[in-house]
């Protein structure tokens, strides 16, 4: 017969090599993403997102519709450490192109870079699925395009996923 501490060896070995040959580990849990980072995505998506009039988008400016002022227009916002954007069929509001970033550490605002009147604003944004909400004011004295004050107001421009 064995010694029992032969046979204690013998399990405590059995048992090593038992926890050894289980299965790997369940996958971790993936890292928890930044509100920077979870807002980016809400803008721009995998890279680069384009928002639309196209497909039921609207303008509003001062509770007006202003939807036809705008037909075609299109915002195009890119992530990465140079935020860039363009647009498209936008009344002279926003420029063609710039940097975009964000206004504050809450990332629910960010600023467009250029010349044009939405240029410098802090622009209030809700995405929802395919829908994207811009919110953003043109105080009048800064509006005027040509000498003109036709740009001023409030504006919400409800965006759809192109």
């Amino acid at each position: 017969m064995k010694s029992p501490f032969t046979r204690i060896l013998l399990l405590a070995f059995a048992v090593i090599a038992i926890q050894g040959c289980g299965g790997n580990d369940p996958d971790p849990d993936p890292p928890v993403k930044t509100a920077e980072e979870i807002a980016i995505e809400a803008l721009t998506g995998s890279g680069t997102q384009v928002w639309g009039i196209n497909g039921g988008g609207s303008v509003v400016r001062d509770g007006n519709p202003v939807t036809d002022l705008y037909a075609g227009f299109e915002l195009a916002l890119k992530s990465g450490t140079a935020k860039t954007y363009t647009s498209n069929s936008n009344n002279n509001l926003f420029d063609s192109s710039g940097t975009w970033t964000f206004a504050g550490s809450n990332f629910d605002k960010f600023m467009l870079s250029g010349s044009q009147p939405a240029a410098g604003r802090e622009i209030s944004f809700t995405q929802n699925n395919d829908n994207l909400t811009l919110n953003f004011t043109i105080p009048a004295p800064e509006a005027r395009v040509n000498g003109v004050l036709v740009v001023a107001g409030s504006y919400t421009f409800n965006l759809i996923k192109q």
